[in-house]
């Protein structure tokens, strides 16, 4: 099984929306992924709360069933068409991709 964690820290202002609001579309985005998917296991998506100059604001954590349909999710035209939203949305990404 692979684990794909993916942190995002957000802009003050992005497509007219302040940073909680993009939070949250991010958010609600990436949940409708949920079965969708062919080979993704689980997916929980976190808004942070604490705020900190540290923390990030979004946070993916999902599960796999392989590599190759990692591969195949970040292929996937629904995930495909996420990324501009939150490409222009994000100040800052950071990724995990490991094997359990």
């Amino acid at each position: 099984m692979i684990k794909h964690i993916v942190i995002w820290r957000l802009k003050d202002n992005a497509h007219g929306n302040d940073r909680q609001t993009n939070a949250y579309c991010i958010k609600e985005k990436l949940e409708a992924l949920r079965g969708r998917i062919p080979g993704m296991i689980a997916l929980e998506v976190g808004l942070d709360f604490s705020r900190t100059e540290s923390s990030g604001d979004v946070a993916l954590n999902s599960e796999f069933a392989s590599r190759d349909a990692l591969k195949a999710y970040q292929a996937h035209p629904e995930h495909q068409a996420l990324i501009p939203f939150i490409g222009e949305a994000a100040e800052e990404r950071r990724i995990v991709d490991y094997e359990v």
